[in-house]
């Protein structure tokens, strides 16, 4: 499956601009003249990445990324905005919970890179979140299997860390209980 880009800026030159530079990349791009085209488009299809434009009439970026944020988490989001104010970018960072804040007019280099990143991201996060969901059905089992069966995810650590199963299995407890483990004083002749 290809990963999905969307493109969300007022101005369609823009747009048109972004998607020629990005034609080369591996992912398909779709693009949106407003934020409420963009919220009919995530409704419709996934999108892996969204890359927004701060300032546009009717909803400005950060706001429509935190709706991003809110209803579609795994979605990575990504401002390009040509007002470098720093109350947009806190905004953004804060409400829309943004991936990166790039300013216009930025390289094509360093978005197809900021992209790819993201996208880098966005998997390491899914395969993160596959891990912790393995790891929670593991320690249920083991839960379980403790409360049949007291005493059995315990693990028993001998000498050097070895795994205790039984009393003869750690060489160095019966070397220590046999006393063989301890220097003798011996009488000298």
């Amino acid at each position: 499956m290809s990963n999905r880009v969307l493109i969300v800026d007022d101005e369609p030159r823009v747009t048109d601009g972004l998607k020629r530079a990005l034609r080369k990349e591996q992912y398909e791009i779709a693009s949106a003249g407003s934020a409420e085209e963009a919220l009919r488009i995530l409704e419709r299809e996934p999108v892996d990445v969204v890359v927004s434009d701060e300032k546009m009439p009717g909803m400005c970026g950060s706001e429509f990324l935190a709706m991003v944020a809110r209803d579609y988490p795994e979605t990575v989001r990504i401002i390009l905005s040509g007002q470098s104010s720093l109350e947009a970018a806190v905004r953004a960072i804060n409400e829309g919970q943004i991936y990166r804040f790039l300013l216009k007019p930025c390289s094509e280099i360093d978005l197809a890179i900021t992209i790819r990143q993201a996208l880098e991201q966005k998997s390491l996060m899914a395969k993160n979140q596959k891990l912790l969901k393995m790891v929670k059905q593991q320690y249920r089992l083991l839960r379980d299997l403790e409360r049949e069966h007291p005493g059995i995810a315990r693990v028993r650590r001998g000498a050097g860390g070895v795994v205790v199963i039984d009393e003869e299995s750690d060489p160095q407890a019966a070397l220590s209980e046999m006393g063989a483990g301890e220097e003798s004083a011996e009488p000298s002749t």
